[in-house]
């Protein structure tokens, strides 16, 4: 059983960049990175696994650095990543024929 906590200042610095970005966009771990200044994708990933302002801070937006759907709710598989893909399509999100996110939809922070 997982003690909880409040967020710590980094995963607030995590979660505050979630709300940047425009729904019908994704960004990637290491374009997330980079903007925090986070050289970790497992820290960034870590953080948000532990989101608790789910769905309101959209950690779903955050993919792969190939575009591909990656982890959600700690899982890479299953259940989470169909429910990932489902939330990242209601806000126009567009997948490509080979499953990955169109490039189109890849948020910089610097746009």
């Amino acid at each position: 059983m997982e003690i909880e906590r409040p967020p710590t200042a980094f995963e607030n610095k995590v979660f505050d960049a979630l709300h940047l970005i425009p729904r019908g966009m994704v960004t990637t771990y290491g374009i997330l990175g980079n903007y925090i200044s986070c050289r970790s994708a497992q820290a960034i990933g870590q953080a948000l696994r532990r989101n608790p302002f789910t769905p309101g801070t959209p950690c779903h937006r955050v993919v792969k650095g190939d575009l591909t759907i990656g982890g959600f709710a700690g899982e890479r598989d299953g259940e989470p990543i169909r429910r990932k893909r489902n939330l990242m399509e209601s806000e126009g999100v567009r997948f490509l024929a080979n499953g990955s996110i169109d490039p189109k939809c890849c948020y910089r922070f610097d746009e």
